[in-house]
């Protein structure tokens, strides 16, 4: 009996394996011991699956086959945005060892002629799988105490509250307190990863979830997506909020996010506990509020300010008067053509920023030094999604040649980042500075335009031949984009007057 090395059948996820051999062979007619390894690679944890084999023909045709595992797993990382997906890992392996077992089953009748090899190595082999058995339960243990923080994180990574959310959060946190620092590397499941915890994105002290009771008659509720990004979050939303209680001090400002898979990232990592809009509006209920005005810190009249509009429709008549301030870029206008003063408003202060802190006096000067700004939206799917193409025609009435609008998800079309990457290319520029245009510099800033995966605007762009720098800053931060703010609550504060 012959075995080579990749000669063996291999089952799999579409992971390439790579068989080694360590074969021994027994004197006796009836008896064949040994051992194998398969390497599985080319996953996201390579792995090793180790064992040992006893088969005996006691007849034609019949095989006894015992197989022994172990294996233990390198570990890489992860960045957070990416969603992996761990479960079929195990099972890739227990058909990888299956394969063996057939690949076996089907040589040992013919295997007792041609056996040559002493009693003495068979007994030694035996000996030799007790240790990675030991080491198989070790890091077993690793993987149970991993994947049962994972496990709880992928609860609370939901968009629904429920009356167990509280209860959930706090298990998790326990349950990844409780890990090592091994173990920590090894949680992984559907969303959850090392960073859910155990990443640091600033002092959660320093933020105001503004959700206190006993506010009086007059409420103006500020209305964000939200960011798990401490520092993010008391920069740009903060900044914000505070911006608009200075502005009125008559009114009480309060929070409300409407990512709840946010609101429960920062309430299990750091006991911070926000409201969504729903929590928000029966407090404010409770309260005794009577005049209401809701804020948005939202850029359009997208998918999201819809669905506060809906939940606010739902309360209304529980107010004496709702109203609803326009969002940062307000109307959304009929064309890709059609601009207004407060498009024309932001244009101005994120290029401002963006130049301020690249060192540049003007655009003209960047310009001339060969650098172009990338300003990177979300994008949408929704009807709204015309605003980004509003923005590139504001920032070229500014005259503004070298600022360029992209967005993550690619729409419009012509915003994606290899579109961006194309013109940006095709105008001369040699260096780039990627900078959100985004409310908060929250997950898609930090990974999607700056993270270090292959498939980040950073990383692209420099693919495509240009040095790039990164601005992770937020629009919220900007004084002048807080000033229209400002603007837009007093319209609607004036209209309840």
């Amino acid at each position: 009996m012959s075995f080579q090395p990749g000669n063996l059948p291999a089952v799999g996820t579409g992971a390439l394996l790579q068989i080694t051999r360590n074969w021994l062979y027994l004197k006796s007619s009836w008896k064949i011991r040994g051992s194998f390894c398969v390497a599985v690679l080319h996953t996201e944890r390579p792995s090793f699956f180790c064992g040992s084999f006893v088969c005996k023909a006691a007849a034609p045709g019949f095989c006894f086959l015992y197989l022994f595992f172990s294996k233990w797993i390198c570990h890489r990382r992860k960045e957070a945005k990416h969603m992996k997906h761990n479960n079929l890992k195990k099972p890739a392996a227990v058909l990888t060892a299956l394969a063996l077992a057939a690949a076996l089953l089907a040589g040992c009748g013919a295997a007792s002629d041609s056996m040559a090899a002493s009693s003495a190595p068979a007994e030694s082999e035996a000996v030799s799988t007790e240790t990675p058995a030991e080491s198989a339960d070790e890091g077993d243990a690793d993987e149970v105490a991993a994947k049962k923080c994972a496990d709880l994180i992928d609860a609370i990574y939901v968009q629904e509250r429920t009356d167990d959310t509280d209860a959930q959060c706090e298990a998790a946190k326990q349950a990844w307190d409780t890990l090592t620092d091994t173990q920590k590397e090894l949680v992984e499941g559907e969303n959850a990863d090392p960073d859910y915890f155990g990443r640091n994105t600033g002092d959660a002290n320093l933020d105001d979830s503004r959700n206190g009771d006993e506010i009086g008659e007059n409420e103006l509720l500020v209305v964000s997506f939200g960011t798990s990004f401490n520092s993010s979050r008391v920069a740009d939303i903060k900044g914000i909020e505070d911006a608009l209680q200075a502005a009125y001090p008559d009114w009480s400002v309060r929070r409300a996010f409407t990512a709840q898979i946010i609101i429960n990232h920062v309430q299990a990592r750091d006991g911070e506990k926000i409201d969504n809009m729903e929590q928000a509006l029966e407090r404010a209920v409770a309260n005794g509020v009577k005049q209401l005005v809701v804020q948005p810190t939202h850029l359009m009249h997208g998918a999201e300010y819809d669905e506060m509009c809906a939940a606010i429709d739902k309360v209304r008549d529980k107010f004496e008067s709702v109203e609803i301030a326009e969002p940062m870029l307000g109307e959304v206008g009929s064309d890709a053509t059609v601009i207004n003063a407060d498009k024309e408003a932001v244009a101005k202060a994120v290029v401002a920023a963006a130049l301020s802190e690249s060192g540049y006096e003007s655009t003209a000067a960047a310009k001339e030094a060969g650098v172009a700004y990338v300003l990177m939206g979300h994008g949408t799917a929704h009807v709204a999604k015309v605003t980004y193409s509003q923005m590139a025609a504001q920032m070229d009435k500014l005259g503004y040649e070298n600022v360029f609008i992209g967005t993550v998800e690619g729409e419009p079309e012509d915003t994606s980042c290899e579109a961006v990457i194309a013109a940006v290319k095709e105008a001369g520029y040699t260096t780039v500075v990627l900078r959100p245009l985004m409310v908060v510099a929250g997950d898609h800033a930090n990974n999607d335009m700056a993270g270090a995966d292959e498939d980040s605007w950073k990383t692209m762009f420099e693919a495509a031949g240009f040095t790039v720098n990164c601005q992770i800053s937020g629009l919220g931060r900007i004084a002048d984009v807080q000033a229209l703010y400002v603007a837009h609550a007093k319209a609607a504060i004036d209209a309840i007057a």
